[in-house]
């Protein structure tokens, strides 16, 4: 668009539109430019459409100062200095002109940015139909974080929600004078050694957490021992159902275990590894019923019944050493002893014998002849068909002359002694996990998609994992789960 040259009388200097900046703008009648006018830059702080001020871009760290403006750079009475033309482009035919007004709300700026100030946001790269390739700005595509499939923690599993709440409601009665008796409702522990990783947990079940009763369920984890010739031992114990000082007894019979394990812990950890399978038997057989045996003598002196005052036992004996791969199970009592191989578990408690005798001769014995039985020397008719005793069901008065009734039979002693391969996965546990795990195959699905990955999960991961709830059982859970490397 054409201007008007600077009058002729004098230098530009004199010309007043000229030295406040403004340039004379085209008049409505007057014909438009031949050429549609360049583009126009302003210096921060001068120039610009009227009404509008260039917005200052905050300091980055390759420009932290800004210059100050023009008027106090010249310094006071003195005219602001004409900028650079790199700085101030000059169209021909005079001083550049200002197009239609821009949109109210944005400065209208050219293409070029002033010197001095740090450029605008730059713009994303147009995403070009292949792949991983960008725009034209040539910026690489942002790389993507990929997160595993993983199925997500269940609350519980089964035909229906448990009766019981998922977290504690009542917290058991505490005895002013003796605070340490107090058990904490959830107990995790964690460590790695060697080719594996531990991860161990107890928690009080539903029952006990809306009852306000304590955890019957005691944890033990410790290790014996330094360098490869450490032991760990895992230790678990449940004391009796409906009794007082269910949770004092299997506190103790985990204190007695680790201490006679802890006292023979070099032995132990010969025998492992040097596979002497007979000698470990013997010798942890006699350690359990040293440590159970105490428990007896503490209920004569608690003046309760022996089977008031007990606890069944489990326990594990982990090599720290890697050139060993050994696991050895040992205890007493009902649990679970589980093993997760190549997508499967398998059930490997050790099974007890039945032994079975020959019938009592009198009510309800097999006569002679009868196909298949041994006859006796002594007969148990009378040639005329008379029975030699008879059971009428009635109970016979204990003699003051006959010695004391001998007490029920104890739960017998189980050992396995098994070779972990890489990538298995051991878990021994309480009653109150190995009975949802026989009898609810959907928290068997749900374990085997959680823990057979090639990584074991974390403490957090591992506790959602375990009280994963099943409705018909609100017992005590507790945990050891060993994940082969």
């Amino acid at each position: 668009m054409p201007t008007d040259p600077p009058p002729a009388e004098g230098p530009a200097e004199s010309d007043p539109l000229w030295r406040s900046g403004l340039q004379r703008q085209r008049a409505p009648w007057e014909a438009p430019p031949a050429e549609p006018p360049g583009p126009a830059t302003f210096q921060q702080g001068q120039g610009g459409p009227t009404g509008f001020r260039t917005p200052v871009p905050p300091p980055t760290a390759m420009s932290t100062e800004v210059p100050p403006p023009a008027s106090e750079a010249a310094g006071p009475g003195k005219r602001p200095a004409a900028p650079p033309s790199s700085e101030w482009p000059q169209p021909p035919g005079g001083p550049p002109t200002i197009g239609p007004p821009p949109t109210v709300g944005t400065p209208s700026l050219g293409d070029s940015t002033p010197t001095g100030t740090p450029p605008d946001q730059p713009e994303k790269p147009e995403q070009s139909g292949e792949s991983g390739e960008s725009g034209e700005s040539g910026r690489a595509e942002q790389p993507v974080l990929r997160v595993p499939e993983t199925p997500a923690p269940l609350d519980h599993v089964g035909s229906g929600p448990p009766t019981y709440d998922a977290e504690p409601t009542a917290l058991p009665a505490a005895d002013p004078d003796d605070l340490d008796d107090l058990v904490a409702d959830t107990v995790l522990d964690g460590a790695s050694y060697g080719t594996y990783t531990l991860r161990a947990v107890s928690v009080r079940g539903d029952s006990a957490r809306f009852r306000g009763e304590p955890r019957r369920d005691s944890l033990l984890t410790a290790r014996f021992g330094t360098g490869d010739d450490a032991l760990v031992l895992v230790a678990m114990a449940t004391g009796a159902r409906a009794t007082p000082d269910a949770h004092r007894a299997a506190a103790e019979a985990c204190q007695w275990i680790g201490r006679a394990v802890g006292r023979s812990h070099a032995r132990l950890a010969e025998d492992i590894r040097a596979a002497r399978r007979g000698d470990l038997k013997s010798g942890l057989h006699r350690l359990t019923d040293r440590s159970l045996g105490r428990l007896r003598a503490a209920a004569v002196e608690r003046g309760v019944e022996p089977e008031e005052y007990t606890a069944s036992l489990r326990c594990l004996l982990l090599p720290a050493d890697p050139a060993c791969r050994t696991r050895v199970f040992f205890g007493v009592g009902a649990g679970g002893l589980f093993r997760l191989r190549d997508g499967e578990w398998q059930d490997i408690e050790p099974r007890v014998a039945d032994t079975t005798g020959e019938a009592v001769v009198g009510f309800g014995s097999l006569p002679p002849d009868t196909p298949g039985e041994t006859p006796r020397d002594t007969p148990h008719e009378t040639p005329d068909g008379d029975r030699l005793t008879m059971d009428l069901g009635i109970t016979t008065p204990p003699s003051p002359y006959e010695p004391a009734p001998e007490p029920p039979p104890r739960a017998p002693f189980r050992f396995r002694a098994s070779v972990a391969r890489p990538g298995d996965t051991l878990l021994l546990c309480s009653g109150g996990l190995a009975e949802p795990l026989r009898g609810e195959p959907r928290l068997v699905e749900h374990l085997t998609s959680r823990w057979s990955r090639s990584e074991p999960p974390g403490l957090a991961a591992f506790l959602a994992d375990s009280t994963v709830r099943v409705k018909g059982y609100a017992d005590d859970r507790t945990a050891a789960a060993v994940w082969e490397a």
